[in-house]
């Protein structure tokens, strides 16, 4: 039997101080009973002597110390999961919430997760393909990778993750691949577009979702990644599947964060966020790999909205120490109606050489990606220095690479929000504009490739 604690001392916001324990561990589950029978459960947050620290899932409006009872029932937090986990979706607190059956679970999971071996972790080496050129083509994203998008308040974030999602796959002819998708603090409209998206494409087959609304309790914020990323390890290594998971918004999830250290009274950090910030983002994002001698993996996409479009904030500063590489949007692209508005000169993928190549994608990958990035920023340079003395300073060859950096936004950087793209039709893409350049030009690029590939192309 559970002992009972009558014992609530204070109730701050979100939290419940409890005292006069004993026996109570740290991420422990807690139910809380009212009088008037309802049930609210919680988690332990800190233990010190003989009192404990609560958070409640639900929120504590209408709890009083008179009113409450309290039991700590001697396990974390945990999700049922089983292989039928793959198409449903949940809200925050890990409910159903698509109207359809209950799910029996094979088995209980503690959404904390356990801690990998990094001598058990496998390189990230095999190519995902998502469609998308920008980033197939010029920042690849690889198997077992953690990869974010920094993007600011009304960009389209929300639609290129939703793309990603439905298109994304791996290249090998047999292989299992799920998403599993969270959602925190996204408003209702959100919610509905990717709820509704993923059903009228499909995507929900090979999905699980997990949606927090911004009129949910935050405290939810914070167990929404974990409750994810348990269902990722469960789909990876005990199903054998690729799994992408994708998070968005992550700065919603720090915001909570601040909050209940807010209402913790900790002595706050950079900004009013607590000092562990690091600490906490990086018992996400870790959870991203491959294991040794398992043929499934996690591959990870965050995406977070930069507070006034500043990268040297918290939120994109910690995250960017912790991943490899970030896909950066931009608002004068977006302003241009390109999308997905991709700023490929500041973005980038530390993993890229490893998942492209012959037998991954093709051999002249790696050539030809680096050829663009240079073509790109020269043109770009030359554009801006011709807005300030004027085109008739330009050379010839400048010239020709200022209508190359032109085109590549309109032709490569731009697509449809459902053209999905693959790897060879992204690296054509890149040859023919390419074509637009001189020969003598294509320093980047061994001449075999430029032998076998490059045709001139009229502008």
């Amino acid at each position: 039997m559970y002992k009972e604690y009558l014992t609530v001392k204070d109730i701050i916001g979100p939290l419940m101080f409890v005292e006069d324990v004993e026996g109570i561990t740290y991420g422990e589950l807690v139910q809380v009973k009212l009088n008037n029978g309802d049930v609210r459960y919680g988690t332990v947050i800190e233990v010190e002597e003989r009192l404990a620290l609560v958070q409640v899932f639900e929120g504590t409006r209408g709890i009083s110390p008179e009113n409450a009872k309290v039991k700590f029932l001697r396990k974390g937090l945990e999700i049922g999961v089983s292989p039928d986990i793959v198409g449903r979706i949940f809200n925050g607190s890990g409910h159903l919430i698509d109207g359809r059956p209950n799910i029996i679970p094979k088995k209980r999971l503690n959404i904390h997760g356990h801690p990998m071996n990094p001598y058990a972790r496998d390189y990230p080496n095999e190519f995902i393909q998502t469609g998308i050129s920008a980033i197939d083509g010029l920042n690849p994203l690889v198997r077992g990778q953690k990869l974010p998008i920094f993007s600011g308040s009304g960009l389209p974030h929300s639609r290129l993750a939703a793309q990603i999602a439905r298109q994304s796959k791996v290249l090998k002819t047999g292989e299992k691949f799920a998403v599993v998708f969270a959602a925190m603090g996204i408003t209702f409209d959100e919610a509905n577009f990717f709820i509704s998206d993923f059903k009228r494409t499909g995507a929900i087959e090979r999905a699980v979702m997990f949606i927090n609304l911004a009129n949910d309790p935050s405290i939810e914020r914070i167990t929404v990644p974990r409750m994810a990323l348990t269902v990722a390890e469960y789909l990876a290594y005990e199903l054998d599947m690729h799994v992408l998971v994708i998070m968005v918004d992550m700065t919603n999830y720090c915001e909570a964060l601040k909050e209940i250290s807010a209402a913790r009274k900790e002595v706050p950090s950079r900004r009013g966020y607590p000092g562990y910030l690091y600490t906490d983002l990086s018992t996400i994002y870790e959870r991203a790999g491959r294991i040794k001698g398992k043929k499934g993996s996690i591959t990870q996409i965050p995406i977070l909205t930069m507070p006034e479009d500043d990268k040297t904030h918290p939120i994109p500063d910690l995250t960017g120490y912790i991943t490899e590489g970030q896909i950066m949007l931009d608002r004068g692209l977006n302003g241009a109606e390109i999308y997905p508005p991709i700023d490929v000169l500041p973005s980038l993928s530390r993993l890229k050489d490893k998942g492209i190549g012959k037998d991954k994608t093709r051999d002249d990958h790696a050539d030809l990606l680096n050829q663009l990035y240079s073509a790109y920023a020269r043109g770009k340079n030359a554009k801006e220095i011709s807005v300030v003395i004027g085109e008739s300073a330009l050379s010839p060859v400048d010239i020709l690479f200022v209508n190359f950096s032109e085109r590549f936004e309109k032709e490569y950087i731009c697509q449809g929000e459902y053209e999905d793209r693959t790897i060879e039709d992204t690296l054509n893409i890149g040859w023919k504009l390419l074509g637009i350049i001189p020969r003598a030009e294509l320093k980047r690029i061994r001449p075999e490739y430029i032998e076998k590939y490059y045709r001139e192309t009229p502008i």
